[in-house]
């Protein structure tokens, strides 16, 4: 007598009508469940990935979003703290097709409440202006300094030479909101645009497809063309994704890469989660990734302490020297950029002042 073992495999769907329905129902209803933060955040980003690039979705395609959208209040005046991710969620619903005017009122009600005066940051400012303004409120009409502020912050491009995710993350977010999502030409300086490309070549350099992928949407938003080297590797990197379905499967993936590469690849052109749908659960996994020459180059300026340079073409070879074979050819590739010298000057830090010279001056002072 033999066993009969029933393996669990979930449906690859096929027809993009009903790719988009398995993809949305699998961040709405299967990976997480509707309290918890995460999957405010998972959801808000789909959405807005389909809302930016104007993707026009079937019938049906938001149903499993609908328990959200009847309960929406509810959420909102118990949990505050995260309206954006609520404003986020509700007017990407009805821009994509949901039937309803449920943001108008959320948004009516988080003026009412002045919950962006809560905010610490001035890009959380922004967002929530960015939210509200979609439905006519500004919630912060005497803060006209705000946007000033913002561009101030992105057209520093010196923050942007010097590996700091966050910085860059925000510089991203800067141009989105400025721009409202590519709808108006958010008219960056020329400072504003090396900084994306400095933060372009440090994220290019860590191999991070996440932060490179929001870099070139930023840039394309701006009116300008990505590097074809960046816009390339991104479509190698969006065609290389797997994709795994299983109802118990471990979903602390590279959703966000997912996300992130296939908005690109929508703002170029291409067509958008053209890649694997499954139906139910799902987890994303990027390719095996490539040597990342930044934590190598930064390793090697960091021992070199006073004698770095930074003069690129006097330093080229003696970082080539302490490379791993494919950390050099992924540095070799980047330094093909225009913006590569300016670039590795700021990276160097060759004019910085030590601390134990600012320490001796100050006794100095002290003692004169």
């Amino acid at each position: 007598m033999s066993n009969v073992i029933q393996l669990r495999v979930p449906s690859r769907v096929q027809r993009q009508e009903a790719r988009f329905g398995a993809l949305l129902h699998s961040f709405a209803a299967e990976r997480r469940t509707g309290d918890d933060v995460f999957w405010l955040k998972e959801n808000a980003e789909i959405l807005n990935v389909l809302e930016s690039t104007g993707t026009e979705l079937p019938d049906g395609a938001l149903a499993s979003h609908q328990a959200f959208y009847d309960t929406v209040e509810q959420r909102m005046s118990f949990f505050p703290q995260y309206y954006r991710f609520l404003l986020s969620i509700t007017l990407d619903l009805e821009a994509l097709g949901m039937k309803g005017n449920k943001a108008e009122q959320l948004v009516d009600w988080a003026v009412s409440q002045d919950l962006a005066h809560a905010e610490m940051s001035d890009l959380q400012r922004m967002e929530a202006r960015r939210l509200m303004t979609r439905r006519g409120r500004d919630p912060l009409p005497t803060d006209a300094g705000l946007e000033g502020r913002m561009r101030s912050f992105i057209s520093r491009s010196q923050t942007f030479a010097l590996p700091n995710k966050k910085a860059a993350y925000e510089l991203t977010h800067a141009v989105f909101y400025l721009s409202e999502y590519g709808r108006f030409d958010p008219q960056l300086d020329a400072s504003a645009v090396t900084s994306l490309h400095f933060s372009g070549l440090l994220a290019y350099l860590d191999q991070n497809a996440d932060l490179l992928a929001e870099i070139c949407v930023a840039l394309i938003y701006a009116g300008e063309v990505p590097p074809p080297l960046w816009s390339d590797w991104l479509a190698r990197e969006t065609y290389g994704f797997t994709v795994t379905g299983d109802p118990d499967i471990d979903i602390h993936d590279a959703y966000h890469d997912y996300l992130v590469c296939n908005w690109h690849q929508a703002t170029t052109g291409a067509p958008i989660f053209s890649g694997t749908i499954l139906s139910g659960r799902m987890r994303f996994d990027r390719a095996t990734q490539d040597s990342a020459p930044l934590r190598e180059m930064s390793e090697f300026m960091f021992s070199m302490d006073g004698a770095r340079s930074g003069d690129w073409l006097h330093m080229r070879d003696r970082i080539a020297d302490n490379l791993s074979p494919g950390a050099l050819d992924v540095l070799a590739s980047a330094e093909k950029s225009d913006h590569f010298e300016a670039f590795f000057h700021g990276f160097a830090r060759p004019d910085a002042p030590r601390l134990d010279s600012l320490r001796h001056g100050s006794m100095m002072e002290q003692s004169a």
